[in-house]
């Protein structure tokens, strides 16, 4: 085999790749999901923001990377153990890497402090899952 049929197999392993990413991607935006941005480490620099996609489970909201090989979800919020602290725009730096038109939650949870970012509409339906605990349960503040 030469280098030609060596370049061709690493080309039809990275369209294996890609295929595979944008069809989990396709897949959970399709079963309800959202474009949101996600980091754990919060600082100035605007740096550390990893792209998923967001989904409801009941009392959970998980968060799938884009770019991840792992099957479940990234991150897994409790809807019981999560608290909105802030709310801002994003900052330049930091618009290229979120969904367009996004805001920026800083957030307390169970997991510690993170901030996640999400357009307009999907920030609606955050806060509204977040603040729709069931009966009997208190609710932190959301908004």
């Amino acid at each position: 085999m030469g280098i030609t049929g060596f370049v061709g197999l690493i080309l039809i392993a990275v369209a294996i790749a890609l295929a595979f990413y944008a069809s989990r991607r396709f897949r959970l935006l399709r079963e309800g999901g959202v474009h949101v941005a996600l980091r754990h480490r919060i600082d100035d620099s605007g740096r550390g923001w990893q792209l998923g996609v967001g989904r409801y489970r009941g009392d959970e909201f998980v968060w799938y990377r884009v770019l991840s090989v792992r099957s479940g979800p990234d991150c897994v919020i409790q809807r019981a153990n999560f608290e909105v602290a802030d709310r801002r725009e994003p900052s330049v730096p930091e618009s290229y890497s979120m969904p367009a038109d996004a805001i920026v939650l800083r957030c307390r949870a169970k997991v510690g402090e993170l901030e996640i970012a999400m357009d307009t509409e999907a920030l609606t339906g955050f806060l509204s899952w977040l603040e729709s605990s069931p009966p009997g349960r208190a609710v932190p503040w959301a908004s």
